[in-house]
């Protein structure tokens, strides 16, 4: 990347997703000019259960920005935002760690996102068909705060629950860590917490479900202050705080979001002249953004609310001010396509290979995809034959879980189509149908979506598997609409930048900082070619889910 130019002005973007805090150095116009990367600690001290450290990961988040902005004065940086995935954060009166599971580490404070202990405490939540449920597809996620809190009072009361005095979503964490204020996201409190403006908290929820203790001090444990994403937190940073990461203090800091939301952000609102997409000259409503990691996102916003069943939403200026959001999602993408590969018995082969290809610097796994990739085209002398290399291989993927449209964590995966054989060529076909089964799904939430008012024409990817192209293609192709990617290498950076820029004040509104940072790199179209081939393909993904439901029957009866 180019030096920073002397007296252009700056924003620093802080992702923190599940396995890593990244950060980047932005210009105005959306490039990025410098990256870091630094890997945070998972720890899974029982089935279901994953956990984190929140000192850890604001550690990780200065070390990362120190580094993104050397080279630069501290002037020129005129704001910062963070985003960050929507796990539990607990802290004590004194705002010190209140560890979340028996005979834990203290700073072990973090219930992750994809912690799944509280399975049970969501379905009885579900069960009370409250009011608010409508705002979540009809069901709770064990995904979302109130069960993970409800978890935590019924099986930790004494060592954590009745010490705990402060709740947060870890965006609004990193915020009270930059800035000293309790104010907290929209984003995160209208996406998993319940709240919905402009009423607020509804205190018939928390009492139906055993968490009444909450409305104690007007809601002082989880947060009574709210702003829309982007807004001035505070007066910016504090002097601690930016001591910690090498800027001025006050220095803007944007109202943060969840992780997905700022890759929303980033992509969404980018100009499109000249591409010839459907999109071209509709409003932004026609676009869906696809945050694709360690999990995806689908993110859909509308001017009137539209409730989709199973899938999050509505929620206003959850993530674009004033127009609403639907989310869906799926819990398990990039980890899948990485259990399906590592767990196979040729996967030392294929590191072996890719080692011998690629040098022994393969630990971020896209060497190992890229030779994947190549291996599948070299199995037919056809490269538009690639996708029928799985036609008698078929997958559910729904290993963690089915987030939404069927919103039934307790789906599991299936596999139609294996035999003995354990080759090179198998873990390849095997790679092959867990990616055309992860875009059977986005086409299964997109399709849901429509069905209940949507008008989707173009897919915005971002995330790390947007930089797979066998992802992307089969993506396009799988869904039948054109697939935009960034210009840039990280779209999720450029949202979490976009936050600080409206913070400065550099642009008035959110909608004009995307429009302006958000750039068109590629576009992917569908291959026609294959259009029955997935039309086929997705008959099978929908009976796969068909038939897993009729044996789960057939077992109960």
């Amino acid at each position: 990347m180019a030096p920073p130019a002397p007296g252009e002005c700056y924003f620093v973007g802080v992702d923190v997703g599940t396995a890593s805090v990244r950060a980047a150095l932005v210009t105005r116009e959306g490039r990025l000019k410098s990256t870091a990367e630094e890997p945070i600690s998972i720890w899974q001290p029982q089935a279901e259960h994953y956990t984190q450290s929140s000192a850890e990961i604001w550690d990780r988040c200065c070390d990362a920005v120190r580094r993104v902005i050397q080279g630069v004065e501290r002037s020129q940086v005129r704001g910062i935002g963070f985003d960050a995935t929507c796990s539990l954060v607990v802290l004590n009166k004194n705002f010190q760690p209140v560890p979340v599971n028996q005979n834990a580490e203290r700073q072990s404070d973090v219930v992750m996102w994809m912690d799944h202990r509280a399975g049970e405490q969501a379905a009885r939540i579900t069960s009370t068909g409250h009011r608010v449920l409508s705002r979540v597809g009809g069901v709770m996620s064990p995904e979302m705060q109130p069960p993970k809190l409800l978890w935590l009072k019924e099986n930790l009361k004494e060592s954590c629950w009745m010490e705990a005095a402060h709740f947060f979503d870890l965006p609004d964490f990193l915020s009270w860590k930059a800035t000293g204020s309790l104010t907290r996201s929209l984003c995160t409190l209208v996406c998993k917490w319940s709240y919905c403006p402009p009423e607020g908290w509804d205190d018939s929820f928390w009492t139906a479900i055993g968490l009444e203790d909450l409305l104690d001090d007007n809601y002082s444990k989880i947060g009574s202050l709210t702003c829309a994403p982007g807004t001035p937190v505070g007066d910016g940073l504090t002097r601690e705080a930016a001591a910690d990461l090498g800027l001025d203090p006050g220095t803007a800091v944007g109202t943060s979001l969840i992780d997905a939301h700022a890759g929303g952000l980033g992509v969404i609102g980018a100009d499109v002249k000249g591409f010839h997409l459907p999109c071209e000259g509709r409003p932004i409503t026609s676009r869906m953004a696809v945050i694709c990691g360690t999990s995806s996102c689908h993110m859909a916003i509308s001017r009137q609310p539209v409730f989709v069943p199973g899938v999050w939403g509505p929620y206003m200026s959850a993530m674009v001010p004033d127009l609403w959001l639907n989310e869906g999602g799926q819990s398990a993408t990039g980890r899948l396509i990485d259990h399906m590969v590592k767990s196979h018995a040729a996967y030392s082969q294929l590191r072996e290979l890719t080692c011998q290809r690629f040098g022994d610097n393969i630990h971020t796994g896209e060497s190992i995809y890229t030779y994947l990739n190549t291996h599948l085209s070299l199995m037919t002398e056809d490269q538009a034959a690639v996708d029928p290399l799985a036609s008698s291989l078929h997958l559910w993927p729904d290993f963690h879980g089915n987030r939404s449209p069927l919103a039934d964590p307790t789906l599991k995966g299936m596999v139609i189509g294996l035999t003995l054989s354990q080759t090179l060529d198998d873990l390849a076909r095997l790679y092959l149908a867990t990616v055309q089964a992860l875009a059977l799904g986005t086409r299964h939430v997109l399709e849901t979506m429509k069905e209940a008012g949507h008008s989707i024409t173009t897919l915005f990817l971002c995330g790390g598997l947007s930089k797979n192209p066998l992802f992307v293609h089969i993506h396009a192709s799988a869904t039948g609409l054109p697939v935009v990617l960034s210009s840039q290498t990280d779209g999720v950076l450029v949202g979490a930048a976009v936050l600080g820029a409206c913070a400065s004040q550099e642009y008035k509104t959110i909608q004009e900082a995307m429009e302006k940072m958000a750039k068109v790199g590629k576009v992917v179209w569908p291959d026609h070619d294959l259009k029955s081939f997935y039309e086929r393909k997705y008959q099978v993904f929908l009976r796969l889910f068909a038939h897993q439901r009729e044996y789960q029957d057939l077992m109960r009866s």
